[in-house]
């Protein structure tokens, strides 16, 4: 047994078994002992005991079968008929009432207040007035209080292990719905990983076959290069794809290449070069630590940016420039294009995905038309890794 000791399993199975079963060996068991004094000793006179002896050493044990049905019923029966043992001459001196301390202890256990606390305060009243002796009564006063406390902390530590049961059951339902709420966000994310890789593919996919019929006469050089890109940008969102549905395979686990970062930019932007927009790469400051999920967020945001640009833009110059302050990592992509509707704050799913994963890490996102000339501006601000 691992992390169970054979009380708790015997405690175990003692519950898995019907309660009437159980009390009623119990029962059975105290009812023998209850007998004892009659079976096993002879009568200083010679005669049998009296048959009154017998009829309640029985009457006094047998209903504790039903005690955790009717504890308080059962106590009751059980003291009364105890009491009744004296009546007859020739009977055997009982030195402890078995029965009656284990109803003491069920009612203990099992009873609410008020019902518990009555059964006590009659008893005592009880014990006052029957008693022979200062003797007799001092030794049932300590049994009964004993019987009692034992089932108080009986009841005490029942009332322990539920609330523990229920608060490992709380803890496991909490986990299973935050995994549940992990998942969803994984999903999400590899939602808006494949919307980006798509986007951004497509776009310039559809880009260079526009082209190619254009030129494919009068420049078989420049149209070639364009079916390269195109066969380029399918590749990359293939490998790309394949990663991200690797990770949903749930029986498999196959080797994952690592996510785009922010070291992939200047290959991103030598990719959407070969559509014909010339894509410029800058980087000042001091390069600082950067979250994983940061990193990530920094390329997909360029990428989504890059993809309206080639979309939307009428473009031919982008710049994707990198600024490193003590805190922050900045991040401007920037067009002379003429796609002022992009400007708008609600306009399109590119730029609300944009701002959604710059406050995923706890940065912020501005898009606009540039103010030092045509086209339009993405800045990206981004937390630095705590040092």
């Amino acid at each position: 047994m691992s992390d169970l000791t054979l009380v708790d399993v015997a405690r175990r199975r003692l519950q898995a078994l019907p309660q009437l079963w159980v009390d009623g060996v119990l029962a059975g068991l105290i009812t023998v002992i209850q007998l004892w004094p009659l079976l096993s000793a002879q009568s200083a006179t010679g005669r049998p005991w009296h048959w009154w002896a017998y009829v309640v050493a029985v009457g006094a044990s047998l209903p504790l079968a039903w005690r955790r049905r009717a504890p308080v019923t059962v106590l009751v029966l059980s003291l009364c008929t105890s009491e009744l043992y004296d009546l007859a001459d020739n009977v055997a001196r009982q030195p402890i009432w078995y029965g009656v301390l284990v109803g003491f202890y069920t009612v203990a256990a099992y009873s609410s207040r008020v019902p518990r606390i009555s059964v006590l305060m009659l008893a005592f009243a009880g014990t006052l007035l029957t008693a022979g002796s200062w003797d007799t009564l001092l030794r049932g006063t300590v049994q009964v209080v004993a019987a009692y406390a034992i089932g108080r902390a009986a009841a005490t530590s029942r009332a322990h292990a539920a609330a523990l049961e229920e608060r490992a059951a709380r803890l496991e339902r909490e986990r299973q719905m935050e995994a549940e709420r992990a998942a969803e966000r994984e999903r999400a994310r590899i939602a808006r990983d494949m919307h980006d890789i798509l986007a951004h593919a497509v776009s310039l996919m559809v880009v260079q076959a526009e082209a190619g019929p254009v030129v494919v006469r009068s420049n078989p050089a420049r149209a070639e290069a364009a079916f390269d890109a195109i066969a380029a940008a399918g590749r990359d969102a293939m490998v790309q794809l394949r990663r991200l549905l690797g990770v949903l395979k749930e029986d498999e686990h196959p080797p994952r290449l690592p996510q785009p970062t922010l070291g992939d930019l200047p290959a991103l932007a030598g990719q959407v070069h070969r559509t014909g927009l010339d894509v410029a790469f800058a980087e000042t400051g001091e390069p600082r630590p950067i979250a994983p999920d940061s990193a990530v967020a920094a390329y997909r945001i360029t990428q989504e940016a890059l993809t309206n640009i080639v979309k939307h833009a009428g473009a031919d110059r982008a710049d994707i420039r990198l600024t490193w302050e003590d805190d922050n990592l900045v991040i401007d992509i920037s067009d002379n294009g003429t796609g002022g509707d992009r400007a708008l704050p609600s306009g399109g799913n590119g730029l609300i995905g944009i701002r959604e994963r710059a406050a995923a890490c706890g940065g912020d996102a501005t898009a606009g038309p540039r103010q030092d000339g045509p086209g339009f501006l993405v800045s990206v601000r981004l937390p630095l890794a705590a040092s």
